[in-house]
């Protein structure tokens, strides 16, 4: 048993201890141990964090946009410096293997570097002569305080990759609400952007429940939210926010469908659905849960998946050569495997049964090994709902038409996914997927930083979704100035008719 941290929260630029009574205990999902106990901060140290980065508001904004990124620039290089300590910190506090927990940081440097782009992706539009003698300009400017609400499965990437820095280098503070499970990353990487040189008050983090998160959906001083998790919460949180006025980004649950047809490598293709299926145990919102097979060649490719799944080694995360690691904690653990017995008890049929995996020496790990349902039918809900866990649902249809139907028919659209050497087939299901991330023959379409996340249907509440140039919007409002200059012939003339906007 290592040692169990009292973690506090992040206000002004220094960890203050929590006057809560109520902590909970977070796991190393690998051994079962618990970590650290996370307070659940009380709703006036919420209140303490939103008054900090009020407070920082003006002072931040008013610096241009170039220094802002200035301190970006030194934020990438401490990452980097401090990559194999925030992997390590990422595997010991979600279960990621090794690999994964490197990915999930290096994400968050991508989202960095994208912020860097600040001072071009900011600037604005303009017009001489929008009508005689006007001109007219448009700025985009920071709006103040925005919230994070943060899910335990991306430690870095979510909250230091997608939420902070854009909205900061935007000119905007931010105040995270940390995953109770997972919140030691983003603290710690909170202490490099510190020694970076930002401002106390910039960001402010802390944990509480969803009660003391209320606070964020309704406060004055909170321009806008960016939330990451369930579809009912985001439900709530998009309902909310936005009846007060607030922008908000909802990014939300996920059914991923990969459809596959006849024509595809049959051994490229099981290797990309592994990947896709079981990366990370399946707890992330672009997992692919479900493959739709062309009948001709279902039995052949669930043989090759099968094959490759019983292959990968699970292990704990912070073992190198583990393939896959543990779920979050126990309770999750009993959720995979209440899903999988669900699918058994609607008529699927278990090909590969990860249940009751144990793993020599971490006995007490959180352990669901890869699992596979094959024959899932219209209506059964384990091919329909998010079960979060490293488990492979198999849909069999007759072809390409018959298919589309089948994945368009599910309520969520985050990703969707074909496997084909058709041109034209490939070409009809971009066109026509309900999917907002959409691949061709690549198992997890997550787009680079330089474009959107773009869930769709119950996946996403919103308009703007997060990175990308819409990230850029959605941290700033437009101003727009129209500005007349008058020559010394006109100055004399008494009566000045205003422009009333034609030209």
């Amino acid at each position: 048993m290592g040692e169990i941290k009292k973690l506090g929260y992040f206000v002004n630029g220094s960890f203050k201890e929590s006057k809560t009574d109520k902590y909970t205990d977070a796991y190393d999902p690998s051994t079962g141990e618990v970590i650290a106990k996370v307070p659940c901060c009380t709703p006036q140290e919420v209140e303490e964090a939103i008054q900090a980065a009020k407070d920082a508001f003006p002072g931040w904004s008013a610096t241009p946009v170039k220094k802002r990124v200035q301190i970006l620039y030194r934020v990438r290089e401490l990452l980097y410096q401090h990559l194999d300590e925030l992997t390590m910190s990422v595997a010991k506090e979600n279960g990621k293997a090794w690999a994964e927990a490197e990915g999930d940081v290096l994400k968050a440097i991508e989202g960095t570097e994208q912020a860097i782009s600040a001072p071009s992706l900011m600037m604005g539009e303009s017009l001489m002569d929008a009508s005689k003698g006007y001109d007219t300009v448009s700025y985009r400017q920071p709006l103040g305080v925005f919230a994070g609400i943060i899910p335990f499965n991306f430690p870095a990437m979510i909250p230091m990759g997608w939420m902070t820095p854009i909205c900061i280098a935007c000119g905007n503070t931010i105040v995270l609400k940390a995953a109770t499970f997972t919140p030691q990353t983003c603290m710690r990487i909170a202490e490099l952007y510190k020694e970076a040189g930002l401002p106390d008050g910039v960001i402010n983090i802390v944990t509480c429940s969803r009660h003391e998160a209320e606070i964020f959906l309704s406060h004055p001083d909170v321009k806008g939210i960016t939330f990451v998790g369930s579809t009912s919460v985001g439900k709530h949180i998009y309902a909310t926010a936005a009846s007060n006025g607030k922008r908000v980004q909802a990014l939300c649950e996920a059914k991923n469908h990969a459809l596959v047809l006849e024509d595809t490598p049959i051994e490229r293709t099981a290797a990309g659905i592994i990947n896709a299926s079981f990366g990370c145990a399946g707890e992330r919102c672009m997992a692919l849960p479900v493959a739709v097979v062309q009948e001709s060649i279902a039995d052949e490719l669930v043989n090759a998946i099968v094959e490759k799944a019983k292959a990968l080694k699970v292990g704990p995360a912070y073992d190198r050569t583990s393939g896959m690691g543990p779920v979050i904690n126990a309770k999750h653990k009993e959720s995979v495997i209440n899903w999988i017995n669900k699918g058994i008890e609607e008529g699927a049929q278990l090909v590969l049964d990860g249940r009751d995996l144990v793993v020599e020496g971490y006995e007490n790990g959180f352990y669901v090994g890869p699992t596979i349902l094959d024959h899932v039918k219209p209506g059964m809900t384990v091919g329909d709902r998010e079960i979060f866990g490293p488990v492979l649902c198999i849909k069999r249809v007759k072809d390409f038409e018959e298919g589309l139907a089948v994945m368009n028919a599910n309520p969520f659209a985050n990703g969707s996914v074909i496997f084909t050497q058709n041109g034209h087939y490939a070409r009809e299901f971009v066109s026509r997927t309900d999917g907002g991330m959409v691949g061709v023959n690549v198992g997890i379409p997550v787009p680079i930083g330089m474009f959107p996340f773009n869930g769709h249907k119950q996946s996403f509440f919103g308009d703007l979704h997060t990175l990308g140039k819409d990230g850029y919007r959605f941290y700033t409002e437009r101003k727009v100035v129209t500005t007349r200059w008058f020559d010394e012939e006109e100055k004399k003339v008494k009566t000045v008719s205003t422009w009333d906007g034609t030209i």
